[in-house]
């Protein structure tokens, strides 16, 4: 159980552990320690249970403990689809301490048996290969670089070795809560299956990710005033599945109609707030603006330059991302901002 991935980066960078005090992330925790990894750790308290508060100041204090250093973050937030806006707010706080603390590697504690129940939802809506296997141990998010140290460990492994080292954690009362869609593969599919097979399941999915790497070209997107492009792949395949990547790292979700018009059209509205565009050598994902008028100048360059026009309303109102799509479209002259 001791044995991490990574190990080698873990041992070179400088490392900021997501910890919530439950049964994983206190696990690699002490794990951590044992390999002799240097780290700190930041805790955001959301105040949905009794128990929050409490959690915080056990962050707390396990880090002081340790001579680490422990970020709380605080906040409630409030209104529908709560898991999404805390996956947002936690990772802003993540993003804005490694870039002003100078962190080379996210550490979040995701482990085999998460990576089986992603699998199963995944399959239930409809999905490829590289959309299946989702959590990966190693991944960005923006600037931010994601290891998974416990990856290849299941749920029955760690639990395993918080026992034999009598270690308390903190237990998330809402995982036994059947009404959310995880929880309810997790207990009916994913627990049984592991209990069985997890050594086999654990092959499978190291099988799986080379088949992927092998399937899917990795293409990086840049990103101004919320307007991103990136070079094509000659794979189709591989062009959408970074598009669907940029869009959840946004908070925003691609319906299996809306791939599989842009397949077709290589364009889409998406959620009916971003336009995308497959064009000759670059994808542009821009914001979606409705009925801008624009004047007569800026209309014809577009024209000239063959902007779509969906995109046009965006760039009308971001001079940064109309000189950006102009020098990709070989325009030499200034915009008309400037």
């Amino acid at each position: 159980m001791r044995n991490l991935l990574h190990l080698e980066r873990l041992r070179e960078g400088r490392i900021l552990l997501a910890f919530s005090g439950g049964v994983d992330s206190t696990t690699l925790f002490h794990l951590l320690l044992e390999n002799k990894i240097a780290f700190d750790i930041a805790h955001v308290n959301y105040h949905t249970r009794p128990s929050s508060d409490e959690e915080a100041l056990s962050a707390q204090n396990l880090a002081q403990r340790h001579n680490l250093h422990c970020y709380n973050h605080s906040c409630r937030l409030s209104g529908t689809n709560f898991e999404h806006h805390a996956r947002e707010e936690r990772y802003r706080f993540f993003e804005y301490l490694m870039g002003k603390y100078h962190y080379t590697y996210l550490l979040t504690a995701h482990q085999l048996n998460d990576r089986v129940e992603w699998m199963f939802m995944q399959l239930t809506r409809g999905a490829g290969l590289p959309e299946m296997l989702g959590i990966r141990s190693l991944d960005h998010r923006g600037e931010i670089t994601i290891l998974r140290p416990l990856l290849q460990h299941s749920r029955e492994e760690i639990e395993g070795y918080l026992e034999q080292h009598n270690v308390n954690a903190f237990i998330d009362e809402s995982n036994y809560d059947e009404r959310y869609t995880r929880n309810r593969f997790r207990h009916r599919f994913s627990t049984p299956l592991m209990h069985e097979h997890a050594d086999a399941i654990r092959r499978s999915f190291a099988y799986l990710e080379e088949d992927s790497d092998l399937l899917i070209d990795e293409i990086h997107f840049e990103e101004c005033e919320g307007f991103f492009w990136g070079n094509n792949s000659d794979n189709l395949r591989s062009t959408i599945y970074a598009i669907d990547r940029v869009l959840k790292s946004i908070g925003i979700l691609m319906s299996s109609h809306e791939k599989e018009e842009l397949k077709k059209e290589k364009s889409a509205i998406i959620s009916r707030q971003y336009f995308v565009i497959i064009d000759e050598a670059y994808t542009f994902i821009a914001p979606y603006h409705r009925d801008v008028i624009m004047d007569k100048g800026f209309r014809e360059e577009c024209r000239r330059l063959r902007i779509e026009p969906k995109l046009r309303g965006f760039l009308y109102g971001s001079p940064k991302a109309y000189a950006i799509i102009r020098r990709l479209k070989g325009s030499l002259t200034l915009p008309l901002s400037d």
